[in-house]
């Protein structure tokens, strides 16, 4: 039998829709993706820790679940809505289906609800708490406590606990991956690029990572508002003073700004989806980009060495930087790309190439 569930936003509206996956009541900031695929990979990206996600494409599922996808070992955000989802998928690849997993992971799942409209109020609102829950009882208590709610130790939640090294086949360089909440897809890309790749949770020291030779660093991407990292941040000045090749994605690429003094700002919805416009300041170029962000950097904070390489073509925000006379650049969206599409993958060799690589 479907059970109701009701989904309450911080504003006061309330929306009624049936409960899959997981049961219980959930609290969360709720944003929304724009992706038409990869929700296997946005289920598992450490980026939504915190968070309730929506899907705007109406149906999720058809494909089932393939464990290859994953971006993270486990589901990180708190609970997933969906107009409709499929029960019996098709695809060579599917290893189960969605409302199985959900399960399985402990992940409260709300379908049947107007996602488009839920989309567009969020549009105008901008990114607020929200909670499914069972009962619209009480809802005075539950708008108090969305109110009251934050997300909480984000990076230091979703990064690796321990140092951890792979390596390719033909290994000739040695990348360290600061992991501040990172995707799988980030590390697989260094290697098929013939890196040595060495993990290290976001706690690790500059002196730490230092001591490991690299010949390069990586700044993942990762979940929570860029500016309550004050120790890494610290951590990631003291680098880039050592003059080492230094690639950030997405988080790594708004504390790198930090770290040279610059300013985050947090945007009113934010860019999630395979969709995203970004232009090439220099070339002209316009690249369609996958991005999972809320925050981005206030250029007109960025010290003067510091030139803004691309921008979003939809709103114009920072989605890249070079620092000129440091071997260091940074870009917010996702060239690893997973799922798709894979316009920017370029960067990564051009890290390789700042490395001295081939």
């Amino acid at each position: 039998m479907e059970k109701k569930s009701y989904l309450v936003l911080e504003n006061g509206q309330v929306f009624e829709g049936k409960s899959f996956g997981a049961e219980g009541d959930v609290i969360g900031e709720i944003v929304f993706t724009t992706s038409m695929t990869g929700y296997v990979e946005a289920l598992t990206d450490p980026s939504f820790f915190g968070q309730i996600l929506v899907q705007t494409f109406p149906l999720i599922g058809n494909y089932g679940f393939n464990f290859d996808d994953f971006e993270s070992k486990a589901p990180h955000l708190k609970a997933y809505i969906v107009r409709e989802w499929c029960q019996e998928p098709s695809n060579f690849r599917s290893e189960g289906n969605l409302d199985t997993f959900l399960k399985q992971e402990g992940i409260v799942g709300l379908y049947g609800i107007d996602t488009r409209q839920l989309t567009k109020i969020i549009r105008e609102y901008g990114v607020m708490n929200a909670k499914i829950v069972s009962s619209r009882k009480n809802l005075a208590a539950i708008l108090a406590e969305l109110k009251n709610y934050s997300i909480q130790d984000a990076v230091k939640n979703t990064s690796s606990k321990e140092i951890t090294s792979f390596n390719s086949e033909n290994g000739t360089k040695r990348v360290v991956l600061l992991d501040l909440g990172a995707k799988e897809s980030i590390r697989k890309e260094l290697i098929k690029r013939g890196c040595e790749v060495v993990v290290v949770p976001s706690h690790t020291t500059s002196e730490e990572i230092l001591a490991l030779n690299p010949n390069g660093i990586m700044l993942s991407n990762g979940p929570g508002d860029p500016s309550e990292n004050t120790e890494v941040i610290t951590e990631i000045a003291k680098l880039l003073e050592a003059n080492i090749p230094t690639f950030g994605i997405c988080l790594g690429h708004q504390l790198v700004a930090l770290s040279q003094g610059a300013k985050t700002i947090k945007l009113k919805y934010g860019h999630r989806g395979e969709n995203q416009p970004v232009k090439d300041t220099i070339t002209g170029s316009v690249y369609i980009s996958s991005q999972n962000h809320g925050y981005a950097v206030d250029t007109s904070t960025l010290p003067k060495y510091a030139k803004e390489r691309f921008i979003n073509a939809n709103d114009n925000t920072c989605e890249g930087i070079d620092y000129q006379g440091m071997p260091v650049f940074t870009v917010q969206f996702h060239p690893e790309a997973s799922g798709g599409p894979r316009d920017t993958m370029f960067l990564f060799d051009r890290f390789i190439t700042l490395m001295g690589g081939n």
